[in-house]
Parts: structure tokens; C-alpha cells; sequence
């Protein structure tokens, strides 16, 4: 065993955490947690893919550090496994954790070695936002449950490390696992008695401390920083979203945690928790996707490849590829729509015309090459088909180079 093993304290359990202070070292916390036994892979809620496949559009590029990912076969890729730095208040509130490298399978042999020495050293406290940090070391089985902050982290950084898609990892409870967080310009601090910590960090800064925001989940580039992708507001992409390379988030576009895109897009509207963006599709200015957390929807929203979410429009039914939304128009599963062939001509017989069939839209879902619609002179809400190829993007402004 290396020395630099021997430093950490392992812990064997489900998903617990503990620390001792070590010796000579008064913030030297180490942590150890683990999720038990490896579970069965069970099939994932991402339309098209495959249980562990990588999306197509990033199969053999490197992942947000710059390595190319290791897949797996599919009982090995259940575990995760990540060293990570930990922000610890002193009552052992646990704030947040940073997993620089997480990996997907067991531990390694050197336990990391080279990166456990170097987050041993950036062990600190903080007395003005009474915290210090402390290394952890977590691993979880990602078809269960998060027990901790700790494991609940670990699955955000495998997510915006693109080592697993948005819905394959389970995330139940995790709203309860996190705590909320004040995320300042001097790093998180516990929402409780916030006013004490914010006149201390004046005593000591000399000036004001920005408080960034008030939330469970801070900003993933914060913590990571995926390759080929721009972002035009940092703090509208929580840690959690999967952001493939060639992806653009425009300034007023939104990512939330396990959801993103799976391919070159651009987003200028919302992406919700849950909904996965196809390669070519388009997000426009102000347009919104369900998500299925409070108040949500009950069918996971998903875009397929090459298509387009008009400005101010909304999604409440998966689509498959090539399928346009005008702007303006929210389709619910609800929403009742005429269908109607292409050219929006629906013959009868005897060179007579007929009413359009009307269903719900959830009778569509998942229905590509389709043109949704609000007639501008009756005001229903229209479904028709559409031929030849999807929209196409800007190339240059997805370089991201």
C-alpha cells in the first residue's frame, strides 16, 4: 500500500460518511463513503440509446478533462468511483464536493495516488465562513439511490463529465440529500446564521462578499468544464447537465441537472431536468421543455436530432427527428391537434373537403418529421406533415474552438 493510501481512512458501508482529525493537522479530514453491492442494469429513459452506449455524437472524443472515456461493459459501469475535495463546516455539515477526476468501474490500483497527494495538499480552514475542506474518497453503484452529499456529487460530476446520459443515473431523493448552499465569491457557506459568516468574510476581504446565489445546486462550471462547448451565462447550467461537445447556451438559455444534449445544439431557451436534446436540434429565444419535477408533466420530454423549437414556444411531449414547433405555440400532451397531411389539405370524398381527424398530442409523441402549427385564422392548433431535411445549424458557431 502506498503512502499516499495510507493517508486516506477507507470506509466500507452504504453511502456513509466519517472523519478524524489527523495527527499534527487540525483541518485534516479524511472521508470515505460507498453505496454496497453492484445492482443489475436496468434500461434507461433515454429514447434511442443504449443502456451505457456513449451518444454518437461524442463516441471516441475525450471527455471534459481531455481523456477519452472508458466504456465499460455494463455491470462494471454501474460503479463510480471518485476522490474528491469536501467543504465540511464545523458542526460536519458537509456543503459540497469537488471530484476533479471521477471514474467510472472499481478504484484503482494506485488509489489515485498522484491525485490524492495533490487535494491532501489544498486541505484548508476557513474561519471566517467556518468551514475547512477535507478529502473524501466515494464510490456508488449508480442504479441506487444517493445516501449522502457526498454520493449525490459524485453522481452531478459523472453526469457533466459525460461518463454516463442524463436518465441513467439514479437521482431519486437527491433534493433531500443536498443541503441549500449560500454560493459566494468566497465559496459556499452554510445558509444558517449567513449574516455572522458575511460580516466576518467583510472583516477579512475588506469588502463586501458577492452572494452568487441561494440554492442546492451550484454552477457546473464551477466544478467542471466540459471540452467544445460555450456558454454565454455560467450560472444558468447547474452541476448535473450534460453538455455534448459543439453545444452553445446562449446567454438567456437554461440547463437544469440530468438533462442536456446529446450532439452539436444550441439553446436559447430551457432545457428541464429530464429532457435530453438531440444532435442539430435548436432550443430558440424564450422557449421551454417540461421537466417532470413539481408540477411537471408525466412523460419524459425529449428533441430528437435536426429540430426546431420556435422562439417562445414550449414542448410537453417527446418528438423524434426533424420536427419543427413554430414559435409561440406551447404543445402540451393535451393540446388537441388537427392532423392533417402535408400542404394542410385534408380531401373528401366526391372532391368534397372533410374535418381533420383531432387527437391529443401525446397521440404524436415521439413522431418525426412533423410541422406543429396554430392556424392564424381559426386559432386551432395543427399537425402536418412535413418533407426533406431537417434544420441545419450554423457550423461555425458550434466550432467552439
Amino acid at each position: 500500500m502506498s503512502a499516499g493510501r495510507r493517508m486516506t481512512r477507507r470506509m466500507i458501508g452504504g453511502d456513509r460518511a466519517r472523519g478524524g482529525m489527523s495527527a499534527g493537522r487540525p483541518n485534516g479530514w479524511r472521508v470515505g463513503s460507498g453505496d454496497g453491492p453492484v445492482a443489475q442494469r436496468r434500461d434507461p429513459a433515454v429514447p434511442g440509446r443504449g443502456a451505457l452506449a456513449p451518444p454518437r455524437p461524442d463516441a471516441g472524443r475525450p471527455g471534459a478533462s481531455g481523456r477519452v472515456p472508458v466504456w465499460l461493459d455494463a455491470m462494471t459501469t454501474r460503479r463510480a468511483w471518485g476522490l474528491g475535495l469536501a467543504t465540511v463546516t464545523d458542526d460536519g455539515n458537509t456543503l459540497d464536493v469537488w471530484y476533479p477526476r471521477p471514474l467510472l468501474g472499481d478504484e484503482p490500483a494506485d488509489g489515485d495516488a498522484d491525485l490524492l497527494a495533490t487535494l491532501s495538499a489544498m486541505e484548508s480552514r476557513d474561519a471566517a465562513r467556518g468551514v475547512h475542506t477535507t478529502v473524501v474518497r466515494t464510490w456508488a453503484d449508480l442504479d441506487d439511490a444517493p445516501k449522502t452529499v457526498a454520493g449525490a456529487y459524485l453522481r452531478l460530476h459523472v453526469l457533466s463529465h459525460r461518463l454516463a446520459l442524463p436518465n441513467t443515473v439514479n437521482l431519486d431523493g437527491v433534493f433531500s440529500r443536498l443541503p441549500n448552499v449560500v454560493w459566494t465569491s468566497a465559496g459556499p457557506c452554510a445558509a444558517e446564521d449567513f449574516e455572522t459568516t458575511r460580516t466576518r468574510l467583510r472583516n477579512k476581504l475588506g469588502h463586501a462578499v458577492q452572494v452568487n446565489s441561494i440554492d442546492k445546486f451550484p454552477r457546473m462550471t464551477d466544478y467542471v468544464l466540459p471540452s467544445g462547448v460555450r456558454i454565454g451565462n455560467a450560472a444558468n447550467v447547474r452541476l448535473g447537465a450534460y453538455l455534448s461537445a459543439g453545444t452553445t447556451i446562449m446567454h438567456a438559455g437554461f440547463v437544469n441537472y440530468n438533462a442536456g444534449t446529446l450532439g452539436h445544439s444550441m439553446v436559447e431557451g430551457r432545457v428541464s431536468q429530464g429532457v435530453v436534446i438531440g444532435d442539430g436540434s435548436d432550443v430558440g429565444g424564450g422557449a421551454s421543455t417540461m421537466g417532470m419535477l413539481s408540477g411537471g408533466g408525466r412523460q419524459r420530454v425529449a428533441l430528437g436530432e435536426r429540430c426546431l423549437l420556435g422562439a417562445n414556444s414550449g414542448l410537453g411531449i417527446p418528438l423524434g427527428d426533424d420536427c419543427v414547433v413554430e414559435a409561440g405555440l406551447y404543445l402540451t400532451a393535451g393540446t388537441k391537434l388537427s392532423v392533417l397531411p402535408s400542404g394542410g389539405v385534408v380531401p373528401g370524398s366526391h372532391g368534397l373537403f372533410r374535418e381533420p381527424r383531432v387527437v391529443p398530442a401525446r397521440e404524436l409523441a415521439g413522431a418525426s418529421n412533423v410541422l406543429f402549427r396554430r392556424n392564424s385564422q381559426s386559432g386551432a392548433v395543427e399537425a402536418l406533415a412535413r418533407g426533406g431535411k431537417g434544420i441545419e445549424l450554423n457550423s461555425v458557431l458550434h466550432a467552439n474552438q
